[in-house]
């Protein structure tokens, strides 16, 4: 059976599967356990609909627009997913990594956490689809989620579009070199994670002091 899609470029795909299929891949990556078993692009794809777009392929302010849409979607889906199976899913004492102890953790993680981690998630490769699973295990207060849900949403869904935008008008065939901009994009996210890690454990170490 003839795959087509095997034999076409990251770019390729997305412009043969318009608006719609980058909603989708957007929605289902984001968030829901569906995202965990599919392989979709995440950074690569806002990046590369971003070069689209300068190439005239997109109207940049309709898509940054239904990206957002189905970032914020995602999550929540993700989010409900896990406060509805959460309990389900923690409910044995002995099992290696779902066990009640480990539901516990994710609690106070969350209590702790929850709200910057929402946001540098979103520039994360599976972090993006787990981290508002767990907010739902946790039992993060769901306004609270939903408002961070919301930032980093806006956050992750206009900045790498306009990237993309940005650097596709500069550079002649960027799509050629995405890989570099996303593992670009994942080193300052990662280093951003750990100095507010480390920010948020010395001031905790303070209060105990």
């Amino acid at each position: 059976m003839d795959l087509p899609f095997l034999n076409m470029t990251l770019p390729e795909i997305i412009q043969s599967v318009g608006y719609l299929g980058v909603f989708l891949m957007v929605y289902i990556e984001s968030g829901t356990p569906l995202g965990i078993i599919l392989p979709l692009p995440g950074d690569t794809l806002l990046l590369a609909s971003g070069i689209l777009a300068a190439a005239g392929t997109f109207d940049l302010v309709p898509l940054i627009t239904i990206i957002v849409i189905a970032a914020i979607l995602g999550d929540s889906t993700g989010y409900w997913f896990g406060a509805k199976y959460g309990s389900k899913l923690f409910g044995k004492k002995d099992a290696l990594f779902l066990n009640e102890r480990n539901l516990e953790r994710t609690v106070r993680f969350y209590e702790k956490y929850g709200k910057v981690t929402l946001v540098l998630a979103r520039f994360l490769p599976m972090f993006r689809t787990l981290v508002p699973i767990f907010a739902g295990v946790g039992g993060m207060h769901y306004p609270t989620f939903l408002f961070w849900n919301v930032l980093g949403a806006l956050i992750w869904g206009i900045s790498l579009p306009l990237l993309g935008y940005f650097l596709g008008g500069l550079i002649p065939d960027l799509g050629k070199y995405l890989h570099l901009v996303v593992i670009g994009v994942m080193v300052i996210t990662i280093l951003g994670a750990l100095f507010e890690w480390r920010r948020a454990k010395k001031e905790q170490d303070e209060a105990r002091t």
